[in-house]
């Protein structure tokens, strides 16, 4: 009886880890919005959460070995560098007592950035690097990643300005979630939430995440100009609507 429910809930957590996993894959981002609510409905929050952290190194490390030439190096390093500095404002975020506030702005100008982009104007193109924005858009990135595990906004709207295709998007981001989730991780370890069970399930996982990946780059590289980009605005807008739910219940 025992056996049949532990059988029962891996494969629960493989199926969630092999969808967020091809959504990571395809678009280059969200997968943890997927992967942590709906892996906590059957593991620990405290185990779902660094195993979506392992997840995501290694899908980082696939994608950034097959397709390293198509990394903006410069821009990826720029937002992890600066992310780094947002992490703590984060972390004090997170104690903080205004977070409805906070969430209710973000998601406001999340859903004003994305309806602009899919029924007006397209944003602003910067034809080169911006350095400023890049130390902007990386610190808020850490801002939202220490505080909810939301890098993924305003990286997205750098890559929408900068005009990156799909697969500029796809590699350039996940040169960036790789030294960051690393970091992440040993937060976890320093925290001792790196806990056998982890361990356990990220192993059990393993078999399905090359197919996932695989499956969705052979997406990605089918998506092109503003069809991706549609996508893209479309998946921040499933962001903002999941912070508006989240500040709504408080």
């Amino acid at each position: 009886m025992i056996a049949s429910v532990v059988s029962g809930v891996a494969l629960e957590v493989v199926g969630v880890v092999f969808f967020a996993t091809f959504i990571r894959s395809a678009f280059g981002f969200g997968e943890a919005l997927v992967a942590v609510p709906l892996l906590a409905l059957y593991i620990p929050i405290t185990v779902a959460a660094p195993l979506a952290v392992l997840v995501s190194i290694t899908i980082a490390a696939v994608v950034v070995v097959q397709d390293w030439r198509k990394i903006h190096v410069r821009s990826a390093g720029w937002l992890f560098a600066s992310t780094l500095l947002g992490i703590p404002a984060g972390l004090l975020l997170l104690t903080s007592s205004h977070q409805r506030a906070v969430k209710v702005c973000l998601a406001i100008f999340i859903l004003a950035f994305s309806f602009y982009s899919l029924l007006g104007r397209r944003p602003p193109e910067l034809k080169e690097e911006h350095r400023g924005l890049l130390f902007g858009c990386g610190f808020f990135a850490g801002v939202l990643g220490g505080a909810w595990g939301m890098n993924g906004p305003p990286l997205v709207i750098y890559g929408a300005m900068r005009r990156w295709t799909a697969q500029q998007f796809r590699a350039t981001l996940q040169g960036y979630f790789l030294p960051a989730s690393i970091v992440g991780m040993v937060g976890y370890w320093l925290a001792g939430l790196w806990v056998p069970a982890v361990t356990r399930y990220y192993l059990l996982c393993l078999p399905v995440l090359w197919p996932a990946i695989w499956l969705g780059r052979a997406v990605n590289h089918r998506m092109h100009g503003d069809h991706f980009l549609r996508y893209v605005y479309a998946g921040l807008i499933g962001i903002a609507a999941l912070l508006l739910a989240q500040a709504a219940r408080g």
